[in-house]
């Protein structure tokens, strides 16, 4: 069975959570997502009613994703992850986020096809932080519908009670998917059940399977290797004649964990066309798993490789919730790199154009926007993860380090990639960033990149390019170019293109440089790579730097590199982001609610949403929230606040202090565009509330 990741139990009832009694979900507050316990609440619909769950536009992924979302799976070996970390809904379940910067998250989107939010409650409903990150980076999410236990047997009793009841719980589980942008279902039923519950178990797993093909393109639903076909709970361990009847109503089979070296051979075997579907479990905490999970998890992938069939990875919180040495992120790395060694690299990205990554991770201790800090505050929020590098994992052996970097300044988002150490003065260091898969066209494309580096570290991009006859070549962009092409051994690169220096948004910062290079295009190419290239300089600076980052000879002598990479963006030359001006916005403002907070101020708490007048208008990937306190002292100037970002079109404001002498708040919602451009923020939509006319 599927274990808890997690003690106590969620189940357990020593943890109260957020949604259990007094929890009133009507009720204006903070958004949380949260599960359905019972089936009366999945059959009443309450969850999807606006006027009985406040927080149920909080909990819609935002419209953002990848094409490859509504794909079918590639027919090819498959990489699911089943989330179970402390039981779920723990600072993921903030939708617009919390304040722990050490929360947990993944951002090793490109070795996963698939992810399940798994917890043990009823209807797990994926936190759309997740769905967000994951879409972004083409890979599905599934929610999980469970039964376990004396509890979960009497709920199978009531739901396949008729064929009528066991297709209306399907139907309610496809409508929960649909309407909060979710992509499928891990079917685990976990409980002995009397074989006259059977036939409509299998019309159950049958109509859900159905109903989400026809209302999300790309959807699936998996079945857990828990209860066989004739109602015995009893693991398989694999696919076979106990448990294919439901496999072939459904997208999929997630074979429990304690299988034997043989059953992954043997699943194949029965599953023939459909071995990809065939998912053998793994489980990191390595609870009797082949391979015993943990550090030698490779040690099963490896053989699942071998006979080239795909896997469910249960748990990879394990990292995490047993704090592995020396931190999570170097543990995170170099877990997620035992993946990579075995299997590779699944996912590929850029594939469409505009792209863009400030390569933020979703966490952090502040928040920029094109280089300009707008909050020193420490933050999570998994919905503002950007594109993710494929950076290797290399632990402390190599000399120069490429790594997520939380403690500079960041350009964009909450941190920004750094690469530190020594480099010999005729060497040039190549790391990949992302591994490409965008079919070009005619024409040009714009390529921007932000830097801040010492003095002696030079830096460009590289772009890896194949065309249909298999011919590669590499183009390097970089504003030094004499500095590249003095260097040895230095014939990898077909062309060179010269990055010049753009205004930055913020004219008065003086460590980041911002730089634009236009590169012709050609569609007889597909971009595969986009690397960093990094040397030392001869002559020059880059920019000037504060003293505290200016660096000392390395202790062997040789000479430092260090330098620190913002943002990509690329597009189309020809492609200009517009963003409608501030009249082409409705604002609106709701469950406006004042309560004293001492005798200068008070405390004000809102819902504040917007939509563009016309429904032909531009998407965006999200929106910062500001707010100004103005007052009738002309001469005083206003103070600009950060409180957050949206991934939908609302956000909820909570106990924002209020001064006395206070006369107007201006909330301003500022959009971000598919390229990383934000709209300047005297244009944006505004809403006011005037704290006079409120009582209190």
């Amino acid at each position: 069975m599927l274990p808890s990741a997690t003690s106590p139990d969620a189940d357990s009832g020593e943890e109260r959570r957020p949604w259990e009694p007094p929890f009133d979900a009507s009720v204006p507050a903070p958004p949380i997502s949260y599960p359905i316990t019972d089936l009366a609440a999945l059959a009443s619909r309450a969850y999807l009613s606006a006027a009985a769950n406040f927080h149920l536009p909080f909990n819609r992924a935002s419209p953002v994703s990848s094409p490859e979302v509504g794909e079918p799976l590639p027919a090819r070996r498959r990489v699911l992850v089943c989330h179970d970390m402390e039981g779920g809904y723990r600072d993921d379940g903030a939708p617009q986020g919390g304040d722990n910067p050490a929360a947990y998250a993944l951002w090793h989107w490109h070795l996963v096809d698939v992810f399940v939010y798994f917890s043990h409650y009823l209807v797990t409903l994926p936190p759309p932080c997740w769905t967000n990150a994951a879409h972004l980076h083409g890979v599905k999410v599934l929610g999980t519908f469970i039964t376990e236990w004396d509890k979960g047997a009497e709920v199978c009793r009531e739901m396949l009670a008729t064929e009528a009841s066991a297709q209306m719980y399907a139907d309610r589980l496809t409508e929960l998917a649909a309407t909060l942008g979710f992509d499928g279902w891990l079917i685990n039923i976990e409980v002995k059940l009397d074989v006259q519950f059977i036939d409509n178990l299998k019309e159950f797993v049958n109509h859900l399977t159905k109903t989400m093909h026809a209302a999300i393109p790309g959807s699936l639903v998996i079945w857990y290797d828990a209860v066989t076909v004739n109602g015995e709970l009893d693991w398989q361990n694999k696919l076979n004649e106990h448990n294919k009847p439901f496999f072939d109503l459904c997208d999929g089979l997630f074979a429990n964990y304690t299988w034997k070296k043989e059953d992954p051979q043997d699943s194949a075997a029965v599953a023939g066309i459909r071995k990809y579907d065939v998912y053998m479990g793994i489980d990191v905490f390595g609870r009797n798993t082949f391979g015993g999970g943990q550090w030698t998890t490779n040690v099963a992938l490896d053989l699942l490789k071998k006979v080239d069939i795909s896997t469910a990875i249960f748990a990879p919180g394990w990292v995490y919730e047993t704090k592995q040495l020396p931190n999570f992120q170097s543990a995170q790395n170099r877990w997620w790199g035992l993946v990579e060694k075995s299997w590779g690299i699944l996912r590929s990205y850029p594939k469409l154009l505009p792209f863009y990554s400030d390569f933020d991770q979703g966490h952090g201790y502040q928040v920029s926007v094109e280089g300009l800090q707008v909050s020193s505050d420490p933050w999570n929020n998994i919905s503002c993860q950007s594109f993710q590098p494929v950076l290797k994992y290399t632990g402390d052996q190599a000399k120069l380090q490429a790594f997520t970097d939380f403690k500079d300044e960041s350009y964009s988002g909450g941190n920004c990639l750094t690469i530190k150490g020594s480099l010999q003065q005729n060497i040039i260091f190549s790391e990949q960033l992302f591994n490409g898969g965008l079919v070009m066209e005619d024409g040009f494309i714009n390529l921007f990149y932000s830097v801040r580096a010492d003095a002696n570290s030079a830096v460009g991009l590289s772009l890896d390019l194949s065309s249909r006859n298999k011919e590669g070549t590499s183009i390097l962009v970089a504003e030094d170019i004499a500095t590249f092409t003095r260097k040895k051994r230095n014939h990898k690169y077909g062309s060179y293109v010269k990055a010049d220096k753009a205004e930055l948004h913020v004219p008065d910062n003086q460590y980041w440089v911002l730089y634009k290079a236009t590169v012709q295009s050609s569609a007889d190419y597909t971009l595969t790579g986009i690397n960093i290239v990094c040397t030392l300089k001869t002559a020059g600076k880059i920019s000037p730097e504060p003293e505290d980052r200016i660096s000392e000879a390395n202790a062997d002598g040789s000479p430092p590199y260090h330098m620190s990479l913002g943002h990509i963006s690329i597009r189309k030359s020809d492609a200009n982001t517009e963003f409608p001006p501030a009249e082409s916005w409705v604002t609106e403002g709701e469950y406006i609610s004042w309560s004293n907070n001492s005798n200068t101020s008070k405390l004000v708490s809102l819902k504040i949403s917007w939509k563009l007048k016309t429904p032909d208008q531009p998407s965006f990937r999200k929106y910062n929230i500001y707010v100004e306190k103005l007052t009738a002292d002309s001469n005083v100037k206003a103070s600009r606040n950060y409180l957050g970002v949206a991934s939908v079109d609302a956000f909820y404001v909570s106990g924002l202090e209020v001064r006395s002498d206070v006369t107007i708040l201006k909330f301003i919602i500022q959009a971000c565009s598919h390229d990383g451009g934000w709209q300047e923020l005297e244009e944006c939509p505004k809403f006011f509330v005037t704290p006079v006319d409120s009582e209190v």
